[in-house]
């Protein structure tokens, strides 16, 4: 769903982490505050699917961008179709796909250190309140590294099962879980050999 950095030389790719950060936020703020009818909540879309081609992500990359993002549209927007109302769905499922794709765009174009400085800098004014921003930033960073390995994990599993026989189905939760649940003592071991956890 989120990809991680591709190299470019894009005008998103040259606008600086902070920048790029401070909109996604303000965009975040306004859509959620602002509620956009269904019209806006196209326009929207169109934006953010744009603003992917311009980042040099290509149709190719754009229509893989709203694939992934397929089983959110259909549960989300079947979800608020059947218990609220049809209108609600298509502006509430078009927001939430709005900002996953301007999340896309931001990582796609940022390189992780520049956004992790950025938000260890953004947060640095609420190390008063006891606000650790090395230990934000980590744990962010630790995140979208998780990203790419969940995605080889799951080829792994689906691998696994075509040389079985086995069609990928709900079984594979299982050994997904497995390999994540061993990745993540493995990182945790790392750290703690760094001094970085308990």
């Amino acid at each position: 769903m989120i990809s991680l950095y591709r190299p470019g030389s894009s005008i998103l790719h040259r606008w600086s982490a902070g920048g790029k950060l401070a909109a996604l936020i303000v965009v975040a703020l306004v859509i959620s505050l602002a509620r956009p009818g269904a019209t806006a909540t196209a326009v929207l879309l169109a934006a953010a699917s744009a603003l992917l081609l311009i980042a040099g992500f290509g149709v190719r990359g754009l229509l893989r961008a709203w694939w992934a993002l397929r089983w959110l549209i259909l549960v989300l927007g079947g979800a608020l179709w059947l218990f609220v109302d049809a209108q609600t769905a298509v502006q509430s499922t078009g927001r939430v796909v709005t900002l996953l794709l301007l999340a896309e765009l931001l990582t796609a174009t940022t390189r992780t250190g520049d956004l992790l400085d950025a938000l260890r800098g953004a947060l640095r004014p609420l190390r008063r309140v006891g606000v650790d921003p090395d230990a934000v930033a980590l744990t962010i960073s630790l995140t979208i590294a998780m990203i790419p390995v969940l995605a080889g994990f799951l080829d792994q599993v689906r691998d696994a099962q075509r040389a079985r026989g086995v069609r990928l189905g709900p079984r594979a939760a299982l050994p997904l879980l497995v390999l994540t649940m061993k990745h993540a003592d493995d990182v945790g071991d790392a750290l703690a050999a760094r001094g970085l956890a308990r």
